[in-house]
């Protein structure tokens, strides 16, 4: 295997382990009580907060700062919507964590974060 396949697969664990920090040990709960409110700051918050860690990725393979900054805009678009429209639906549905449905809803949501870091990935590949 080339050095490049293995700086991206490093990029994919650090993605993996990245998010596993940000929605796991530091989501506060006021970040979880209002992602569900549109354009509320804690929401906001949190994707920036993934938005930032992704830039980790970039001390591994440097791309163009065009591509690093749309890299970052992209994390950040779609791990908000993905967490507010789970927020949403669940909320919608009234679902409990002692049903199966909410988890998976809980499922989907982390599946759509993992899907983004492995099309980072793929765009890094690229650059």
């Amino acid at each position: 295997m080339s050095d490049k396949i293995y700086l991206l697969l490093i990029a994919l664990a650090v993605l993996a382990t990245k998010h596993v920090i940000f929605d796991f040990f530091l989501q506060s709960l006021e970040q979880i009580r209002n992602k569900r409110i549109y354009g509320h700051p804690s929401g906001l918050l949190h994707a920036a907060g993934h938005a930032a860690g992704t830039c980790l990725v970039f001390l591994i393979i440097t791309p163009p700062l065009t591509v690093a900054l749309g890299i970052v805009v992209a994390e950040f678009a779609i791990h908000y919507h993905a967490d507010w429209l789970k927020e949403e639906i669940g909320y919608r549905l009234k679902l409990r964590p002692d049903e199966k449905s909410f988890w998976i809803a809980m499922g989907i949501d982390q599946w759509v974060h993992q899907l983004t870091y492995v099309g980072i990935v793929a765009v890094l590949a690229l650059t």
